[in-house]
């Protein structure tokens, strides 16, 4: 198998593309950079380029990720915030993400898939039952507080 190798223009050109199509965080950056075979002050001088025209910022990232995550994927806070700290992004950037989910919006869309959930797990209002919608909704992300007293109204 033969490695490409790339100059510092073109790796700058290809990252530019990867980084407009789509948000990216640093950590994908660089593990697409050493995947292109660069060399460590090649990745440094990439990299300012990146964040200097504003290709790669890992805020607009954070809160990309918390909006999508949480409206397609119906993700809750602490899945989204576990997440995000795997992908190295900072504290500050967190916060500021988990701001884009807006509390009434959350607390919304949370009932109305515990509704759905109970409503299509099999068996009477057993103690299995709730066991599964609660495990699903853990999974989710979503915080045990909202999980329990959600699970404890569904069964009255």
């Amino acid at each position: 198998m033969i490695n490409k190798y790339y100059t510092v223009e073109e790796a700058k050109q290809k990252l530019e593309y990867y980084c407009s199509y789509q948000e990216r965080c640093h950590e994908e950056v660089l593990q697409k950079l050493k995947g292109l075979n660069m060399i460590p002050e090649a990745i440094d001088v990439i990299m300012n380029h990146l964040i200097e025209n504003n290709y790669l910022n890992e805020e607009r990232f954070a809160r990309s990720f918390a909006r999508g995550r949480y409206r397609i994927k119906n993700w809750g806070r602490i899945r989204i915030t576990n997440e995000l700290k795997a992908r190295g992004i900072s504290k500050y950037n967190i916060i500021a993400a988990m701001a884009e989910i807006d509390p009434d919006e959350y607390q919304a869309a949370f009932d109305a898939l515990a509704d759905k959930i109970w409503k299509s797990t099999a068996g009477a209002d057993s103690a299995a039952k709730k066991r599964k919608v609660a495990d699903y909704l853990l999974r989710k992300g979503f915080e045990s507080n909202l999980v329990y007293d959600k699970i404890n109204s569904l069964c009255r």
